[in-house]
């Protein structure tokens, strides 16, 4: 899941920003979004009067981010699914000493019920 910190970050690594909420339009994004210039002697921020990006730009990196992240979902499923390490590890020394096939059974299990798109 993407964020509109996670856009802004993307675009620009270094760029200091305060957001209140999740902007989900325009009017939302220039509401709560304030981008810091720097601080004051208290040490309290200090915001720009202007945004760094536009709506436009956070918007439709926030959505390629999100396709990144959809993309990546038979990843994250196959994780889950794999057995544990010290599991495979049994596996394959049983495997080596039984003349078994179980580990490369398990992994091509979950590889099969998990494809990549």
């Amino acid at each position: 899941m993407t964020d509109i910190i996670s856009a802004i970050k993307a675009l620009d690594a270094n760029a200091q920003v305060v957001v209140n909420g999740e902007p989900s339009n325009q009017a939302e994004y220039e509401a709560n979004v304030k981008y810091i210039s720097g601080a004051d002697a208290n040490g309290n921020a200090i915001y720009k009067d202007t945004q760094d990006f536009t709506w436009s730009q956070v918007s439709a990196k926030k959505a390629e981010l999100q396709t990144a992240y959809d993309n990546k979902q038979y990843q994250r499923d196959r994780a889950d699914a794999y057995p544990s390490i010290q599991d495979q590890l049994d596996m394959q020394y049983h495997d080596a000493v039984d003349g078994t096939t179980t580990w490369k059974d398990a992994v091509a299990k979950v590889k099969s019920d998990n494809p990549k798109p």
